[in-house]
């Protein structure tokens, strides 16, 4: 497990368990994954036996060359319901846009950003109060909740690609 933030609860945590944590330096990166930085992740991740990299808080741009050395085995998970609202902040982006309706989104990865094919999408309303703040937090609720199920049904063998769309098989 690779964290990108030195003191990331889930470095604690994987320690806690038994799993093999560290945290790479990304700060020379900025905000690509590119070059010498992304060999080097890349020979982390194939030496550790990964065959599946799972992001969470990855606020960088993936390149081809890690998505080529984990062909479709690439996941993410983004605070709305793609295609809307991709990038940063997207539940403001949702709030001031007067959405009634937000969520969260779990995808494979392309070389665009938050474009790649839907595994699992929750929708959470948006309540007439909301702030940035509390809408962030419902989603957040359903993010714990999709990503397991999206993992779930990778580990079982239930998803293929067909261009665009994900089939879940069974």
């Amino acid at each position: 497990m690779l964290a990108d933030v030195q003191d990331a609860k889930i470095l604690e945590r994987a320690a806690r368990h038994g799993i093999k944590a560290q945290w790479l330096d990304c700060a020379p990166w900025k905000t690509k994954l590119e070059g010498a930085a992304e060999d080097e992740c890349i020979r982390i991740l194939q030496e550790a036996g990964c065959d599946t990299v799972v992001l969470a808080g990855f606020m960088r741009i993936v390149k081809p060359k890690l998505l080529e050395a984990f062909p479709n085995r690439v996941l993410n998970i983004h605070p709305a319901l793609l295609p809307a609202f991709p990038g940063v902040h997207s539940w403001t982006q949702a709030l001031d846009y007067g959405c009634k309706v937000a969520g969260v989104t779990v995808h494979f990865v392309d070389a665009g950003t938050d474009s790649g094919p839907i595994i699992v999408q929750k929708a959470v309303p948006v309540m007439e109060d909301d702030t940035p703040e509390t809408l962030h937090a419902r989603i957040q609720v359903q993010e714990h909740i999709a990503y397991p199920e999206a993992l779930r049904l990778l580990a079982a063998g239930r998803l293929s690609i067909e261009g665009r769309r994900v089939r879940i098989a069974g």
